[in-house]
């Protein structure tokens, strides 16, 4: 394979945008960014094909000329693409990726069996409709073929990120531990916004007013780990003040539930006064 692969990027998502753009900028050819469908998936493929200068299409071409098919599709439809795909031409000496956390080279083994290397290679990073992150210092989790494996490494070092290896046994409690990171890291604070609505503070406010305190605690975290990180009255054992935010959160069901299943994770994973009394006081918001 050339230095530089000549990339075809099938699903302009959030994902596949966000890695086509940095492909670009890192020096690779994007040859077409290909849409599931015409309509709504074929206008955001060519938007995005604009973007890094290639063409949109709803097919790969039956002659490929490119290096390397990267699928960005949602989950469910990874064996599907890859069926389709492989009634489209010859497929061997190429390299298939797809990007799921959660699913493991696997899911590619129809275009395997025509002679492609593949290989999965997911960053850990959030991608969102209004955001275009940057992929370097981003974790890569990879695993699949060896010659996959390379171009991929290859790659990710081109975008500045890292590539760690994983086996595929691990990728699902790989793909839970990132959706803890950051998704359900999210929910949390959706959470926290319905909290300070009962101290009369909009989600707006309590968003701006919350940033400080979570830059902070992200800090600390870097820095310390989570046992230096920990702060508030659950890490001083303070059983009446946690009793206070029972009694208040009995109005916001939901939330009492969160804040009940985090303090009983932080009774067990972190350092903690006081926990007889605590763990008693929290087995009582549950009566």
């Amino acid at each position: 394979m050339r230095s530089k692969a000549r990339i075809v990027i099938v699903g302009a998502g959030n994902l596949g945008s966000a890695l086509a753009v940095s492909l670009r900028r890192a020096g690779y050819v994007i040859e077409s960014v290909v849409a599931r469908s015409r309509g709504r998936s074929l206008k955001k493929a060519e938007k995005l094909a604009r973007k890094v200068g290639a063409r949109a299409t709803t097919n790969v071409p039956a002659r490929m000329t490119t290096d390397l098919v990267w699928l960005c599709v949602p989950d469910s439809e990874i064996a599907r693409t890859s069926r389709a795909l492989s009634e489209k031409g010859a497929w061997k000496g190429r390299v298939v990726l797809h990007s799921s956390g959660a699913l493991s080279s696997d899911e590619l083994a129809i275009l395997r069996a025509k002679g492609a290397a593949v290989a999965s290679a997911h960053p850990l990073m959030t991608f969102v409709g209004r955001s275009n992150p940057s992929l370097a210092g981003v974790p890569f989790a990879v695993e699949g073929d060896a010659a996959a494996l390379r171009t991929a490494r290859r790659i990710i070092r081109d975008l500045g990120g890292h590539a760690y290896p994983i086996r595929k046994s691990e990728k699902a409690a790989y793909h839970a531990w990132g959706t803890f990171a950051s998704p359900l890291l999210t929910a949390l604070l959706a959470t926290s916004e319905k909290v300070a609505a009962a101290a009369g503070v909009l989600p707006a406010e309590a968003r701006r007013r919350m940033i400080p305190i979570l830059l902070q605690t992200l800090a600390n975290y870097a820095g310390f780990g989570a046992p230096g990180a920990f702060s508030g009255p659950i890490v001083r054992g303070d059983v009446d003040t946690v009793a206070r935010h029972m009694r208040v959160l009995a109005r916001i069901p939901e939330a009492r539930a969160v804040y009940v299943a985090l303090a009983n994770a932080a009774l067990r994973y972190l350092p903690v006064r006081n926990q007889k009394e605590l763990r008693e006081t929290l087995q009582s918001a549950r009566k």
